[in-house]
């Protein structure tokens, strides 16, 4: 979800709904179409900053009322690369126990 944007996604499925390519320039409709302007209804949940949407997701957490405060909630990203899950350290502070 990291190698586009909403905007990108709906574009590509009002030209076709055909799959479309990725290189080295990003996404681009190699279909024939037709597309569909449906897309424009959809939340993709793109990604901008992957730090930051996990400290998003740990804040949501640590914050829900049942998620009790003496247990400490963590935040990793998957680098699919190295197959290693990578520590978010500034979720580790807001999702410290209290």
């Amino acid at each position: 979800m990291q190698f586009f944007t909403d905007d990108v996604m709906r574009g590509l499925l009002a030209a076709s709904l055909e799959t479309a390519a990725l290189d080295e320039n990003g996404f681009h409709d190699v279909g024939t179409g037709p597309g569909s302007t449906e897309g424009a209804y959809v939340d993709w949940l793109t990604i901008d900053d992957l730090d930051s949407s996990v400290v998003d997701d740990v804040t949501r957490i640590r914050n829900h009322p049942l998620v009790p405060a003496d247990i400490p909630v963590y935040g990793y990203v998957d680098d699919v690369s190295t197959g290693l899950l990578v520590e978010v350290e500034a979720a580790r502070a807001v999702g410290a126990a209290s």
